[in-house]
């Protein structure tokens, strides 16, 4: 009897806590108070939280933050570098894989969608593409990656969006990295398990009435701009920020670029800012909807413990 529950213990899976919301909804304070209570560790499922520098814009975690708990997958690499999703979950594997060596719980933060699906699904195929091969895609004018693209997928090309460029060029790129054809890559594809299918994902999202958001997200980038989200971009332009269009392109980014170059009015950044941020939150909201597996739902207003935030999940 000892033994079969020596097996059966073997077989349960680690539970890994991710906690999500749109921008601004107040996750940076409940992951915090949740973490300091249960004794985890954050790791950062945030698209720009990787790059040094980047700060005020991203309303990165303080050093006073995350001097109350350690936190993973923040300031990896310089501006001008880029991080991709297999680089992600690469590291989000090995810094999980630590902190639970380490006896503590994890917590993963943020709302970056296409990261926070690796904890749910398989978000990336092991098709190597070399450089030199990305570079001579990458020159072709568009009509002929479409035509080449539909030479190699004589049954169609399902249901690749050929609206988008840089689905195209990766569709390409694959196709002849591969030697398959795109329904063939989608088929194994949907074999694949996950980075995180042998761990139990326990999920809950933070939300708030449109109009507290609102109001939350014109704060912060009126405390962004106090702070000095313009000198921080000037200073990032040096460092190379618009090598990286992932982070040249961010929101908060992208408009003090425009208002360098003349092309934006000081007197309307903030509302510029704001009002893509809500756009943002809209985008947010329709992919948690659609894209998340079922998870619980809570109002961050409400919310009046942390123990409140995974209770029952």
């Amino acid at each position: 009897m000892p033994r079969l529950k020596d097996e059966q213990f073997a077989r349960m899976k680690r539970v890994l806590h991710v906690l999500t919301g749109p921008t601004a909804v107040g996750k940076t304070e409940w992951a915090l108070r949740w973490a300091e209570a249960q004794g985890a560790e954050i790791v950062s499922c945030d698209s720009l939280l990787f790059y040094r520098g980047m700060d005020l814009g991203t309303a990165k975690p303080t050093a006073e933050e995350r001097a109350r708990v350690p936190h993973h997958l923040i300031d990896n690499c310089a501006v001008a570098e880029r991080m991709d999703v297999t680089q992600y979950v690469a590291k989000a594997r090995a810094a999980v894989e630590a902190i639970a060596g380490r006896g503590r719980a994890v917590l993963v933060t943020g709302g970056s969608g296409f990261y926070l699906k690796s904890f749910f699904a398989p978000v990336a195929d092991d098709v190597a593409v070399s450089g030199e091969l990305r570079a001579e895609v990458g020159a072709l004018p568009r009509a002929e990656l479409l035509a080449w693209l539909a030479k190699l997928n004589p049954g169609g090309l399902g249901a690749l969006d050929l609206a988008n460029p840089r689905r195209v060029t990766r569709a390409l790129e694959r196709c002849i990295a591969s030697g398959k054809t795109l329904a063939v890559l989608t088929e194994e594809f949907a074999r694949r398990p996950g980075a995180f299918a042998d761990w139990q994902v326990e999920l809950t999202r933070l939300d708030r009435e449109p109009e507290d958001l609102g109001r939350r997200i014109e704060a912060r980038v009126a405390a962004m701009l106090h702070a000095g989200l313009i000198e921080e971009v000037r200073r990032l332009r040096g460092e190379g920020l618009e090598e990286n269009p992932s982070a040249a392109l961010a929101i908060g980014y992208r408009e003090v670029l425009a208002l360098l170059d003349g092309d934006l009015p000081e007197v309307r950044l903030a509302e510029e800012i704001a009002k893509n941020t809500r756009a943002l939150v809209k985008k947010q909201r329709t992919w948690f909807r659609t894209q998340l597996p079922a998870h619980r739902v809570l109002a961050a207003a409400a919310v009046r413990a942390q123990a409140e935030l995974f209770a029952g999940s």
